[in-house]
């Protein structure tokens, strides 16, 4: 889905920003333009960049043969 329409970012490219290691909302904010013209999407922007974030620390952490 759109997320931000005026600069056509959508949910799978904020993903794919994390994928590639971008670990908070400025740094894909600053890789994909991302709320920086009307500022009216930054609260779903933010919501799936924190949800994505979240799902790599837990691909991250499954490797692992202990919690940590």
């Amino acid at each position: 889905m759109y997320v931000c329409v005026c600069k056509g970012v959508t949910d799978h490219q904020i993903r794919q920003h994390v994928s590639d290691g971008a670990r908070s909302w400025r740094e894909v904010r600053e890789a994909t333009g991302c709320a920086t013209q009307c500022g009216k999407c930054a609260c779903v922007g933010k919501s799936v960049t924190r949800d994505a974030v979240q799902e790599a620390r837990c691909e991250a952490n499954m490797g692992l043969s202990y919690a940590v």
